[in-house]
């Protein structure tokens, strides 16, 4: 069975210095008067829909067992089981830097499900759909996805 979780730094240090702004600025204007506990409670109300930002899509865990493909964002409660059954192909590929992170529709049937990096394996379904799994580990995942696609025998005419 294979394993790997990657940590989204692309939201952390970012999100994680402006959750830090937003407390710092809630709590000078709690203290400076009354009327800035309106502006407090917005500032906190901010910083903590930041926070579950990052709970939720702060890490990406791909495993592969010997029937699906796991995609699962940090908690765990958003992603996709993908059936190797249903994929018909799959291959390391390097994403446009516009695809950006987190879930995304990329166009012509095409999903991503990326927290950092521009590196990824592609798997191409039987059904037309495309997805792309966002790894620093490209090569490692496709070789482990691959070696467990139900092997196809020949046919003899």
């Amino acid at each position: 069975m294979y394993k790997h979780r990657q940590t989204g730094w692309v939201f952390w240090i970012p999100l994680g210095a402006v959750v830090l702004g937003f407390g710092v600025a809630a709590y000078i204007s709690h203290q400076q008067a009354l009327s800035g506990s309106l502006i407090a409670m917005s500032f906190g109300l901010t910083a903590g829909l930041l926070v579950l930002v990052l709970v939720l899509f702060g890490s990406l865990t791909v495993k592969v067992d010997d029937e699906l493909v796991d995609i699962r964002f940090a908690a765990g409660l958003i992603g996709k089981r993908l059936l190797l059954a249903d994929v018909q192909s799959c291959r390391p590929v390097t994403n446009r830097w516009w695809c950006g992170w987190g879930i995304r529709w990329i166009g012509r049937g095409q999903w991503l499900f990326n927290v950092s990096g521009l590196d990824a394996v592609e798997l191409s379904m039987k059904n037309g759909k495309t997805y792309r799994i966002g790894t620093d580990e490209p090569q490692k995942l496709c070789e482990v996805i691959q070696s467990k696609l139900p092997k196809t025998v020949p046919s003899i005419v």
